[in-house]
């Protein structure tokens, strides 16, 4: 569960931390296989969900 002082990523910053393309990320995003907020109208993306993320997908290839 996330909590008030979660670190909170760019779509660059997740972009690099996943060593995939812009156009992936947000494909990732839109079929909301990772959790992203937007705020004021820009988009951010708590560093818990890059870890789950990255956690599931390890599971799933196990």
């Amino acid at each position: 569960m996330t909590t008030a002082t979660t670190e909170l990523l760019t779509v660059p910053d997740v972009m690099a931390r996943l060593k995939l393309g812009r156009s992936k990320v947000y494909d990732l995003i839109r079929s909301h296989r990772l959790i992203s907020i937007k705020i004021d109208g820009v988009r951010r993306i708590p560093a818990d969900a890059v870890r789950d993320f990255i956690l599931g997908q390890i599971e799933e290839a196990a």
